[in-house]
């Protein structure tokens, strides 16, 4: 291994990530200085979960019509996203355990998940360029953020069946995009997960308050 990788997988790699986690820092103290909107309406009478409820609507498609009408898009929308957590988990597992690739079971799962979030990528750039309402609504940043992924995810297949048979440029060019990516995405629109627990909260505590999210007929019976 060069020198230059050393430094790129650990020095240059965890200044990045500092830098990424102090703009999240500044952006959260930012959004806690707003306050919630009061509410006009009548307290619902009848206690709900609305609030957990919102929180993990990600992890229960069938709560949304969407999700329900169409699930190809959510398992689409499942696995584009494993393959983030994938790629992130490799910019760890690389440096600091590489002897985990090693298991066959954790090389075949992650080049499974890579490959097909590659495909899906490539399906959904494919989307955004030729649906003409995906492409009204898209700004260049969508575009530039998308292909950045499709990049990412197939330079992380490229290295993820063997660590030490990767050539030098590879995983310099893995690393490289890593570094990007931590300076990147605290102004890019892939930062929306980091307002999902604020967005879901507000409207679960609103659901809550309404007494509509959960049934609050089933609430009462439950608890008689």
């Amino acid at each position: 291994m060069s020198e230059y990788l050393s430094v790129l997988e650990h020095e240059i790699h965890i200044a990045a990530l500092f830098f990424m986690c102090s703009a999240y820092v500044v952006r959260i103290l930012w959004l806690f200085k707003f306050k919630f909107g009061l509410e006009r309406s009548i307290p619902a009478k009848y206690h709900s979960r609305a609030v957990a409820a919102s929180l993990l609507t990600v992890a229960k498609p069938w709560t949304i019509e969407k999700n329900r009408k169409t699930p190809m898009f959510y398992i689409q929308f499942a696995i584009f996203h494993l393959g983030a957590a994938a790629a992130i988990g490799m910019t760890f597992i690389l440096p600091y355990w590489p002897e985990i690739l090693k298991i066959h079971f954790v090389e075949r799962v992650l080049q499974i998940i890579l490959a097909a979030a590659f495909i899906i990528g490539l399906a959904r750039l494919y989307r955004r360029i030729f649906d003409p309402v995906l492409r009204l609504i898209s700004t260049p940043d969508d575009y530039f953020a998308l292909v950045m992924m499709i990049a990412f995810y197939a330079v992380g297949l490229s290295v993820v069946s063997n660590r030490y048979g990767a050539s030098d440029g590879i995983l310099v060019t893995f690393f490289l995009m890593t570094a990007f990516f931590h300076l990147y995405v605290p102004f890019s629109k892939i930062i929306h997960y980091l307002y999902y627990p604020f967005t879901r909260y507000y409207l679960g505590e609103t659901m809550v308050h309404r007494g509509i999210g959960n049934n609050a007929q089933r609430d009462k019976s439950i608890a008689e």
